[in-house]
């Protein structure tokens, strides 16, 4: 099913500010709110639906690249985020509990519902890979062999020896830790992270040697990626679980994939479209030609009507690159030059003079030329 516009799921315009998102999310949030809507699965889509779109629109980076490229541009094409079901419940209000202060509960004053234990995430990997325009016309699965943090092969990202565990003496086993201090108001009960386990419940009673009980360490994986076609200079694609292991199997970070683009030795791109420099001589402009042009999937043959005036854009529909959301395809614009030689012969020089006394080339402005002199004749008089 296709995602929603994420200005539509906040109910803001696309030029709001960012206090303006914050307010329609919080607003969103506490209608949908789980503890408020129990056993509602609609309403708890709504829910991730509107953490999600929060999650594109507060980040200045994430937002212009959605609204250059729509869902594609942050992950749309690649998956992850909180719409590819990576993200629970829980860690929305891991994320974003704190912009509803810190009552009861730490989201809005509904119930109670925190993480039991806090899930360590591994840092994200940055990547630039460069593309040929026909890979971008037609998009390609590409292979990256990445050096990045992995899962300790001798514990299995426990870090942990053998299974030397013991319950967490600080929150015993809970992850959290809860307070209770008097104001003016009464009693405010908070509950943070355990700051001795680290909100994990447990402790490592005997650390594996191999990677020091950290759960990871350095190594090789590689990753297979598929890029859509229509993708552009600068374009992220987010491919979610493929960054780097977390510590103590908790969820690994996200391969965030920067496109560049190799430059055509002959197309100029325009967006969707592509742009051929076609260069004539005086003789074929005159007379009238025919040319071959490149397209990005092989050559075409176009026909030069004869008395073609340089800058003249001829279209040939449908040759150019295709929208990265699949919508349309882009035309190949052939822009018309006219070659004028800076050096000519005595014989040539001699056809030339000969040609410039005939009445064929003497300039005559055709009617909408005429209609524009004259226009602009009124301002010079």
């Amino acid at each position: 099913m296709a995602k929603r516009d994420y200005y539509e799921v906040l109910e803001v315009s696309k030029n709001a500010s960012k206090e303006e998102i914050k307010k329609a999310y919080r607003k969103q949030a506490l209608k949908y709110h789980p503890d408020k809507n129990p056993g509602d699965a609609r309403a708890e889509e709504k829910f991730k639906e509107a953490a999600e779109a929060y999650e594109v629109l507060s980040n200045d980076e994430k937002r212009a690249r959605y609204d250059r490229y729509g869902h594609s541009g942050i992950g749309g094409a690649a998956g992850g985020g909180f719409g590819s079901g990576g993200m629970t419940i829980d860690d929305i209000f891991e994320h974003f509990g704190d912009i509803f202060g810190t009552g009861f509960g730490g989201f809005g004053g509904f119930g109670s519902r925190r993480r039991s234990s806090r899930v360590n995430k591994g840092s994200n990997l940055r990547v630039k890979v460069k593309l040929t325009m026909q890979e971008i016309a037609t998009g390609v699965e590409k292979k990256l062999k990445l050096n990045k943090y992995v899962a300790c092969d001798a514990c299995d990202g426990s870090g942990a020896q053998g299974s030397s565990y013991a319950t967490c003496p600080t929150c015993h086993g809970t992850g959290q830790v809860t307070r209770i201090t008097n104001t003016f108001l009464g009693q405010m009960q908070t509950t943070t992270t355990c700051p001795n386990c680290g909100g994990e419940g447990k402790t490592i009673s005997k650390k594996c040697p191999k990677c020091a009980g950290e759960g990871i360490i350095k190594g090789e994986e590689v990753v297979r990626i598929t890029i859509p076609a229509g993708v552009g200079e600068g374009m992220q694609l987010n491919v979610s679980g493929k960054g780097n292991a977390a510590r103590r199997g908790g969820m690994n970070g996200d391969l965030l994939v920067v496109i560049e683009e190799e430059k055509h030795p002959e197309l100029i791109r325009d967006g969707n479209d592509l742009i051929f420099n076609l260069y004539l001589s005086v003789p074929q402009a005159i007379l009238g030609t025919q040319a071959e042009i490149p397209t990005v999937d092989g050559k075409v043959k176009i026909k030069i009507e004869a008395g073609t005036q340089p800058g003249k854009i001829l279209r040939i529909r449908g040759k150019g690159l295709p929208d990265v959301n699949g919508y349309r395809k882009g035309d190949l614009l052939v822009h018309i030059n006219v070659y004028i030689p800076r050096e000519v012969t005595r014989e040539e020089a001699r056809i030339i003079e000969k040609w410039k006394q005939s009445d064929s080339f003497t300039p005559r402005p055709n009617r909408e030329d005429r209609s524009f002199f004259d226009r602009m004749r009124g301002y010079f008089e």
